[in-house]
């Protein structure tokens, strides 16, 4: 079986510890509350369990085409890598609208990329799986949809 690493689950089948993490990022990102342990004590779950989870759950929007998403990769240092990172993203129709590297160290670095979802992409996700797929290509972590 072919199992991609990102899932569409309707809400009744979602643990209640995840539903209260998007809740809590959410009073955080309306400026409600202004600490992390605020958001956490007002939804009911303790601060540990918002960190492992906040980057690991986002809501659904079916309007998610020309949305921007920004993800950052750690990367080996080599050249072309990320010339190959960028054809991807062009490959599945999406925008680059920022790109940030860091300088490597020990021959890692860290690069940010925003990219505005097109119309003519099929699958969000794919874009991201087929990312991380590149070799050289240590994590990619999802940190903001807008």
């Amino acid at each position: 079986m072919d199992e991609g690493k990102y899932y569409i689950v309707k809400k009744k089948a979602v643990p209640e510890v995840l539903l209260k993490v998007v809740e809590a990022k959410h009073l955080l990102d309306s400026e409600k509350v202004l600490t992390v342990q605020e958001a956490s004590d007002m939804v009911g779950i303790s601060r540990s369990s918002f960190y492992k989870y906040k980057d690991d759950i986002f809501p659904f929007h079916e309007n998610a085409r020309g949305k921007t998403i920004t993800f950052m990769l750690q990367v080996d240092d080599k050249p072309g890598l990320l010339s190959t990172v960028l054809n991807r993203v062009a490959m599945h129709n999406a925008n680059i609208l920022t790109i940030h590297q860091s300088i490597p160290v020990n021959g890692i670095a860290s690069l940010t990329l925003s990219i505005e979802i097109s119309p003519q992409t099929v699958d969000a996700s794919s874009i991201f799986e087929d990312i991380e797929s590149i070799d050289g290509i240590h994590y990619l972590k999802i940190l903001a949809r807008e």
